[in-house]
């Protein structure tokens, strides 16, 4: 896996052949937007914040202390009424809205980014895929945790063979939120696609997938286990990858004490890394890519630790890059066949999976997921 380099301030540099930024359009301003999206677009060379879909008067305030420069749009029709003002519709709305958005965008003929999950299901997602193919569109899913420093890691370490031959992969996103919060992702209607499994499971299987490749067999066992909760709030997923390595996932909002973020285990060493990637937690306190700071640097304290019982040694963590994808979008449009940094494609074979892990949770049973997303 490579990542770009961190981009320069927004406004520092200029454009490859001095060509105008980029306008884009994002769709949502809560969490996913203001604290991820908004600050790493405005931040990248080549991009510009043009316009921001919120009817929310705090998030208006807050859009225009945060970015000035962009202008609110009411709803995502208005946004989309104009794709001539557009360059790329980025959709960090809720997760039911993300496919028939995603479907309008690329319908207007614009460049669209879509946060994960790409869609509620692997056939929506696939359609999405085949659409944007058929129209030469840029479609890419937010699937920034490939450039946690804990996970850039463990893939350096696997692709430069220092743990021999992987056989295991255990890799763990786990909270201690033991009162559901108010919101979507706590709904039980099916159609909001809510639940921990879809939201930081679409994280854990993806990282998996990039790693080690198709999966060929899902076992589940997926709980609602806090008082009041009625979506999913507790997963373990056993994939049996082709290539024969084995990934066990959890995720969960309802661990006192947590388990290593990642062990990676091979048959000459192993990696076994604590704590979550530094990145998410500075997007959250304001903090910026802008050059002003090192930026994804983890904490030595949390380092990992790489070789075998009796002969181990501290591994600084690769910096965190979160910037890289951004970057990689404003490449993508500016050279026509420039892959994006994700490809949607594997947002397809990652909710396939998901799918799987449902199936097998309710038959109790080892599940074969569909390749091709038609259920």
């Amino acid at each position: 896996m490579t990542t770009s380099a961190h981009p320069a301030p927004a406004g520092t540099a200029t454009p490859p052949g001095n060509r105008p930024p980029f306008r884009v359009g994002l769709i949502g301003y809560g969490l996913a937007g203001s604290a991820f999206h908004a600050p790493l677009i405005a931040t990248t060379p080549g991009l510009r914040l043009d316009a921001v879909v919120t009817a929310n008067p705090e998030r208006r305030a807050q859009l225009a202390r945060e970015h000035p420069g962009a202008r609110a749009v009411d709803t995502p029709g208005q946004l989309l009424a104009d794709p001539g003002a557009l360059d790329l519709v980025v959709i960090a709305s809720p997760n039911r809205t993300h496919a028939p958005l995603a479907r309008a965008a690329l319908g207007a003929g614009l460049a669209t980014v879509v946060d994960k999950p790409l869609a509620g299901t692997a056939a929506e997602a696939l359609d999405l895929c085949e659409l944007a193919e058929s129209r030469g569109t840029l479609l890419t899913v937010f699937q920034n945790r490939r450039w946690d420093g804990d996970f850039l890691t463990a893939a350096r370490l696997v692709r430069e063979g220092a743990l021999g031959r992987v056989h295991r992969f255990e890799s763990r996103f786990e909270r201690f939120r033991p009162k559901p919060k108010a919101g979507w992702r706590e709904l039980a209607d099916p159609a909001e696609v809510g639940g921990t499994l879809y939201d930081l499971g679409s994280h854990l299987v993806d990282q998996a997938l990039t790693l080690f490749g198709p999966v060929e067999t899902v076992y589940a066992e997926i709980d609602v286990r806090r008082d009041g909760a009625v979506v999913d709030d507790d997963a373990f997923l056993a994939l049996t990858h082709a290539n024969g390595t084995r990934s066990h996932l959890w995720t969960s909002a309802l661990a006192p004490l947590a388990g290593p973020r990642l062990r990676v285990l091979g048959d000459s060493a192993g990696y076994v890394k604590p704590g979550m990637d530094p990145q998410e937690a500075a997007l959250r306190t304001g903090l910026r890519p802008d050059g002003t700071l090192p930026w994804g640097a983890d904490d030595p304290a949390r380092y990992g630790t790489l070789g075998t019982d009796g002969s181990t040694t501290p591994l600084p963590t690769d910096p965190g890059d979160y910037p890289a994808f951004y970057a990689g979008v404003a490449a993508a449009l500016a050279v026509p066949g420039t892959p994006p940094p994700v490809d949607p494609r594997d947002a397809v074979a990652t909710l396939a999976v998901l799918e799987a892990a449902r199936a097998s949770d309710a038959t109790g049973t080892t599940v074969r997921p569909d390749p091709a997303g038609r259920g």
